[in-house]
C-alpha cells in the first residue's frame, strides 16, 4: 500500500512538471507577513495540466465550504487591497482615475448643477462597520452599468442614488440623493474588516468572479446551486404566469428567469404542503405579497447531481414528481448511467430552523431570510423528504462540528447568515461623534438595524459577519482530520448596487430586454491547506465558477452537459430569444463547463501542495482568536497594523478626504443628512 501510494504521488509530480496549458493570470501580493512568508511560492510561468490537478484535488480535498454572503461589490470591500485589481492599481502598477471606468461620476443636482463624485474610503471613524444599503434592484442595476450594446460603462452609481431620492421632490429627498450619491461610491479595508483581508492576505483572493445575474439577491442564490436563474424554464415554457387562488388568496406567480426577490413558492401561502413544509421568513423582514412569489422551480441543480447513483432512489420520494421533476427527466437518467459515487450535501442557514437565540423549544425563525434559500425555490428539493432534511439552521453546523457528525466521505456544505447574529452581539461604535454627537436613541436604532450577520448592508453590521465567517473557518481549521481535506469558500451573491469598476462580460439578455448576465464584480476567497499563498487569481467567472470547482472534485457532470439543460441551451440560441440588436443568447441557462470566459477556481491550487511536493498550509494561517472576535471593534480599530496589510490607497498616497457633512446611514440616521 505504501508503495503504491508514493508511485502515485511521484506520478502527479511527473505530470505537474510535465504537462502544462497557459498560466491563468496570478499575481504576487507585496509584503508578505512573517506568518505566511515560509509559504509563499514564485508565480509558475505556466499551470498544471487541468487534468492532472483534479486528479490530485480528488485524492486530498473531500470537504467543500461555501460561506456564501450578501449584497458587496469587489471594489467595496477589496478596491484597495494590495495586488489585486482595484481602484488604484491593476494588481501590479498604478492606475489613474482616467483609465478606471466610472472613477469620476457626475449627477445633474435639483439645482441643475453638475456634481462630481469619486470614490471615498470609510474607516472606524466614519462607524464603517454599518452602511446602508444602495439601488439593486434589477432595473437599478442595469441602469448603473450603463450599457451600450455589449459595452458597460459603470459611470451611472451615483446618478442613479441621486435620482432615486431626489427625483421625488422636497428638501428631505434631495438631502437624502445627495448621500447616497457618495454611499453608492465607497469603500472600507482592513481597519474595518480585517479578519476578512487576513484570510485574503494568507491564501487566495480572486478578483475576476462577477454575480451571475445583474439582480438582486434571490436570483444569484438559486444560481449558486443551479449556475442560473431560470433561464432554461423560461426557454422552455414562456414567460406567461400562472395565476393561483388558494383559500381566498389571489396571486399571479414569478416566472423565471427571477430577476426580483420573490419568496419561494414552497412556505408561501399557496404551497398546500401539511407535514414536513418549508419555513416562512419573519413577518418584519420578508415581503409574502400574493405578487411575490416565485413559481416552483424545475431545472437541475448541483446537490442533484451530488446524487449520484442514489438520485433515482432519492428522487422517488418527490412527493410531485411530475411537477417538480418535469425538466429534469432526461438529466435524471444520464446521472443514473453515470453511476456515480454519490456525496453529501447541506444547506445550513441562520433562522431555518429552531436556533440557539430562540428562547422557547418553537423556533421563531426571526432570523431567517427565506428568499436567500436557493434550494427552497426548488420543488424536488424543498417538497422532497429525501432531501428536506439536508435544509438546516446555522446553530445546527456549529453543533455537528462540535459533535464530529459531518458526513465520514466529506460532501459540499452550504452556510449563510441572517437577519440576527446567534452570538447576541450590536454593532461596534468606533466614533460616537459621527456624523454627529450620537444620542442614545440613534444607538439603539443602528442596533435595531444592523446586527445581522450576512455582510448585507441593509440589516447587517460588517464586524458581526466576519466574526460568523471566524467562527465558522475556525470549526474546520480547528480539526486536522477536516482540515486537512478541506477547501473554504467565500462567496457573495451581487454587489448590493455598490460601485465597481470592472465592467462585466454581457453574456445575456432577459426577456425584458435588461442585461441578465452577468452582474457586478463580486468578492471571492479561497482558504485551504493547498491554496496557493499570498497570491491574487484573475480567472474570470461568477457562481458558475463555484459550481466547477464542485463538479471538478467531485467528478459530477456540468449542470451544462445535462441533456435537459443541453437542449435548452441550444433552442436558446433561436431568433426568438435574442436581446438588443439581434442578440444571439448563447448562455440561457447554466454555464459551468469550463472556459476562459467562464472559468473556474482552480487556479486557487498550488500543485505542489497537493502532491506532496511542499507541505499543506497549517489551519493556523486561518484562525483567528476567540479574544480577537469577541472585542468589537476587532483590533481596536486598528486592523490593517494588526494583520500587517497595507492598503493600496496608502501605499500610493493617494486617499482622499471624506466630504463635509457625509452621513454613511442616510437612511437608518435621516436626521444626519443635512439639507
Amino acid at each position: 500500500m505504501r508503495r503504491t501510494a508514493l508511485l502515485m504521488t511521484t506520478a502527479l509530480v511527473v505530470a505537474f512538471a510535465t504537462t502544462s496549458r497557459a498560466a491563468p493570470m496570478l499575481t504576487a501580493q507585496p509584503d508578505p507577513t512573517p506568518d505566511v512568508a515560509p509559504f509563499v511560492q514564485a508565480i509558475p510561468a505556466a499551470m498544471p495540466d487541468r487534468d492532472a490537478l483534479i486528479q490530485a484535488l480528488r485524492q486530498k480535498v473531500k470537504y467543500v465550504f461555501v460561506i456564501f454572503n450578501e449584497n458587496h461589490s469587489f471594489d467595496n470591500e477589496f478596491g484597495t487591497f494590495p495586488g489585486a485589481n482595484g481602484l488604484y492599481s491593476d494588481g501590479t502598477s498604478p492606475r489613474d482615475a482616467a483609465h478606471t471606468p466610472g472613477f469620476i461620476q457626475h449627477y445633474t443636482a435639483a439645482d441643475g448643477s453638475d456634481v462630481t463624485v469619486k470614490p471615498i474610503r470609510l474607516g472606524p471613524e466614519q462607524n464603517s462597520s454599518v452602511i446602508d444599503s444602495v439601488d439593486h434592484s434589477h432595473t437599478g442595476l442595469a441602469a448603473k452599468l450603463h450599457v451600450t450594446g455589449t459595452a458597460s460603462a459603470m459611470d451611472q452609481f451615483a446618478q442613479g442614488e441621486y435620482a432615486r431620492y431626489a427625483g421625488r421632490g422636497g428638501a428631505a429627498n434631495i438631502a437624502m440623493g445627495k448621500q447616497f450619491a457618495q454611499v453608492v461610491m465607497s469603500h472600507i479595508d482592513c481597519d474595518t474588516v480585517p479578519f476578512y483581508w487576513k484570510w485574503a492576505s494568507r491564501f487566495t483572493l480572486f478578483d475576476n468572479i462577477f454575480a451571475t445575474e445583474d439582480t438582486p439577491s434571490s436570483p444569484n442564490a438559486i444560481a449558486m446551486i443551479a449556475g442560473q436563474s431560470g433561464e432554461t424554464q423560461w426557454v422552455k415554457h414562456g414567460t406567461t404566469a400562472p395565476t393561483v387562488t388558494i383559500a381566498g388568496k389571489t396571486g399571479t406567480l414569478q416566472m423565471p428567469p427571477i430577476v426580483n426577490d420573490p419568496q419561494p413558492f414552497w412556505s408561501s401561502q399557496f404551497d398546500t404542503t401539511g407535514d414536513g413544509k418549508q419555513p416562512m421568513g419573519s413577518k418584519t423582514g420578508e415581503s409574502y405579497a400574493n405578487g411575490n412569489i416565485a413559481t416552483n422551480l424545475t431545472f437541475a441543480t448541483v446537490p442533484m447531481t451530488l446524487g449520484g447513483k442514489q438520485t433515482a432512489e432519492n428522487m422517488a420520494q418527490d412527493r410531485h414528481p411530475e411537477q417538480n421533476q418535469a425538466d429534469i427527466k432526461q438529466d435524471l437518467a444520464t446521472i443514473a448511467s453515470r453511476a456515480g459515487k454519490p456525496v453529501a450535501w447541506r444547506w445550513y442557514q441562520e433562522g431555518y430552523d429552531h436556533e440557539p437565540t430562540d428562547s422557547s423549544a418553537t423556533a421563531t425563525h426571526d432570523s431567517y431570510v427565506s428568499h436567500h434559500n436557493g434550494a427552497q425555490y426548488f420543488g424536488y428539493l424543498a417538497d422532497n423528504p429525501a432531501y428536506r432534511d439536508n435544509l438546516k439552521g446555522l446553530g445546527d453546523f456549529y453543533a455537528d462540528m462540535a459533535r464530529g457528525d459531518l458526513p465520514v466521505g466529506g460532501g459540499v456544505f452550504y452556510i449563510r447568515g441572517g437577519f440576527t447574529n446567534l452570538l447576541g452581539e450590536t454593532p461596534p461604535i468606533t466614533n460616537p461623534d459621527y456624523p454627529a454627537a450620537l444620542t442614545d436613541a440613534d444607538k439603539a436604532a443602528i442596533a435595531k438595524a444592523k446586527s445581522g450577520d450576512d455582510d448585507h448592508p441593509g440589516y447587517s453590521d460588517r464586524q458581526l459577519s466576519e466574526t460568523m465567517m471566524a467562527r465558522v473557518i475556525n470549526a474546520v481549521a480547528s480539526k486536522p482530520d477536516i482540515w486537512s481535506q478541506s477547501v473554504i469558500l467565500i462567496a457573495y451573491d451581487e454587489s448590493d448596487g455598490f460601485y465597481d469598476h470592472v465592467p462585466p462580460r454581457i453574456l445575456s439578455f432577459g426577456p425584458d430586454g435588461l442585461p441578465l448576465a452577468r452582474g457586478i464584480r463580486v468578492p471571492t476567497l479561497m482558504i485551504s491547506p493547498y491554496a496557493r499563498a499570498h497570491e491574487v487569481a484573475h480567472p474570470e467567472g461568477d457562481h458558475n465558477a463555484v459550481i466547477e470547482t464542485i463538479n471538478a472534485i467531485f467528478d459530477l457532470p456540468a449542470l451544462a452537459s445535462l441533456p435537459d439543460e443541453a437542449q435548452a441551451l441550444k433552442a436558446g440560441e433561436d431568433p426568438r430569444f435574442n436581446g438588443p440588436g439581434g442578440f444571439v443568447q448563447h448562455y440561457l441557462g447554466p454555464r459551468d463547463i469550463n472556459a476562459p470566459e467562464t472559468d473556474d477556481l482552480l487556479a486557487g491550487f498550488e500543485p505542489d501542495r497537493l502532491s506532496g511536493k511542499l507541505p499543506p498550509l497549517p489551519g493556523s494561517l486561518a484562525i483567528i482568536a476567540d479574544a480577537d472576535m469577541r472585542s468589537l471593534p476587532h483590533y481596536a480599530g486598528q486592523g490593517c497594523r494588526a494583520i500587517g496589510v497595507t492598503p493600496e490607497d496608502a501605499r500610493q498616497s493617494v486617499r482622499p478626504a471624506v466630504p463635509a457633512g457625509f452621513n454613511s446611514l442616510p437612511a437608518t440616521l435621516p436626521a444626519y443628512n443635512g439639507q
